[in-house]
């Protein structure tokens, strides 16, 4: 029997594809053929770090044939091809959609990591709202904490 693997914003078939494999919220472990599937909750999502790799611990013990995902990092890949897992890409869609696509052979197999620390939400410095440059929680928007007061307002006043 085959075993797939499929990152999963949600526990059921009808939930999104997560693009990002060691911080996903689950794994979808399923038979392609029958649709029968098990949602496993990844626990290393929230890790500080190391999340690939325990990530990929975890779907390495349920005997997966592959993972279906947007990207897997440069310390989960190694992992996962270690344990023989082939990695597939270019999932998206619902996790019933990626089944489909996976019985019509419809995705590429990967044989390259991608960046590490995708979609974890940190960044550098982000601009602030208007005031200055601020200490950024990622995506560029900052917590406007900078100096503020040194830029132009608005309504012409210095």
């Amino acid at each position: 029997m085959t075993k797939i693997c499929i990152t999963s914003s949600g526990p059921t078939l009808d939930s999104m594809v997560d693009p990002r494999f060691g911080r996903c919220a689950y794994f979808i472990i399923a038979d392609p053929e029958t649709y029968a599937f098990e949602a496993v909750s990844n626990e290393a999502a929230m890790a500080s770090g190391g999340a690939g790799i325990r990530a990929a611990q975890t779907v390495a013990s349920k005997d997966v044939d592959a993972v279906l995902t947007g990207s897997v990092g440069p310390n989960a890949f190694p992992a996962l091809q270690d344990a023989g897992i082939k990695i597939l890409s270019g999932v998206s869609g619902t996790v019933r959609t990626a089944i489909e696509n996976y019985n019509k052979s419809g995705f590429q197999e990967l044989t390259t990591p991608g960046p590490s620390n995708v979609g974890k939400g940190q960044g550098g410095p982000g601009r602030g709202l208007g005031m200055g440059y601020g200490y950024g929680m990622g995506m560029g928007r900052g917590m406007g904490r900078g100096g503020g007061g040194r830029g132009r307002r608005r309504g012409g006043r210095n």
